[in-house]
């Protein structure tokens, strides 16, 4: 797992820290990423984020501000939100 992730995803699989067991919002938002891996495939998926990354970093972002400009993350991290606030 990367350093100062709480999780991550590949595929099907979803890996979380022990400290993060019991994050709902986290889990959600893991479960986006399937769903992202499935559509999109092995390398689709891939492509798309690590291009993003690799293109807010080439644009000066550092490593935290780069990853929260994936739209992979955007789209999980709202989509994990809204789906606990309509609880």
């Amino acid at each position: 797992m990367p350093p100062g992730a709480a999780a991550i995803t590949i595929g099907p699989v979803i890996s979380v820290r022990r400290q993060a067991v019991g994050n709902e919002v986290l889990l959600r938002h893991e479960l986006v990423h399937v769903g992202q891996w499935r559509a999109f495939g092995l390398l689709g998926f891939l492509w798309r984020y690590l291009g993003a990354y690799g293109r807010a970093r080439a644009g000066g972002y550092g490593h935290w501000a780069a990853y929260r400009r994936i739209p992979f993350e955007i789209e999980a991290e709202w989509t994990a939100r809204r789906e606990m606030s309509g609880r």
